[in-house]
């Protein structure tokens, strides 16, 4: 009984083995983490798939930092976390097509939320997208022009910028699609119609009709300086 136990662990053992071997067969490089999980998959086309960790060495005054999040083809996607090198959470954002989209936020080494920025991920699949034309000097939209989408991200909606010690918001940005508005900024103007383009001729009181009414046939006269005979 034993010994059937035995073999029926060892075959059990075997066939994870190849499932795993014919696993890893399709990926050019990885590496298995402390925890035993495959990270930091390169497939057999050059692509970055999977869960990654990216360390990154302090630069020229710039604190390094290591991030962690998912691949897919080679494109960030989805929710990635950052920490300082001593492991605490400074960041959190959120990817989508490979460039930031939507909602990004960023602390101190204590937790304290500083940051909190609003981003839109472009979809490199999508042919063409609409974007504003601003006047110039203003926030007003006067034109759209339809370009190429590409993959690429801009700023986008409010960006949110706190004191770490209090928490108080002290200063609130608005973009439209990569454009910093000015507070308080109006709606998209209306286009000018002819109606609006003239002057409108001020409306006559009771007095001035009475006045067109008793010199009516006298107003050239009055214009040249001429008398009536």
């Amino acid at each position: 009984m034993e010994s059937l136990k035995i073999r029926q662990l060892m075959l059990l053992f075997i066939t994870m083995f190849l499932f795993l071997m014919n696993g890893v067969a399709q990926y050019k490089s990885y590496k298995i983490s402390e925890k035993g999980d495959t990270i930091d998959i390169v497939d057999k086309n050059g692509l970055k798939q999977g869960k990654w960790v990216i360390h990154v060495d302090e630069l020229r005054g710039e604190p390094g930092y290591e991030e962690e999040g998912i691949f897919k083809d080679d494109k960030k996607e989805g929710v990635w976390r950052q920490y300082n090198l001593t492991s605490d959470l400074i960041g959190v954002e959120n990817y989508k097509f490979g460039g930031k989209d939507g909602i990004q936020q960023y602390y101190t080494f204590l937790g304290d939320l500083y940051r909190e920025e609003s981003w839109r991920g472009y979809n490199p699949d999508a042919p063409y997208d609409t974007i504003a034309i601003y006047g110039t000097g203003s926030d007003e939209i006067v034109d759209y022009k339809i370009v190429k989408a590409e993959q690429y991200s801009v700023k986008h909606g409010e960006w949110k910028y706190f004191d770490p010690s209090t928490g108080r918001l002290v200063k609130v940005e608005k973009y439209d699609r990569g454009a910093l508005l000015k507070p308080n900024a109006p709606a998209t103007a209306p286009p000018a119609t002819a109606t609006q383009d003239k002057a409108k001729k001020p409306e006559k009181t009771p007095e001035m009709m009475k006045w067109d009414k008793d010199n009516k046939g006298k107003k050239k006269a009055l214009r040249d300086g001429r008398t009536g005979t």
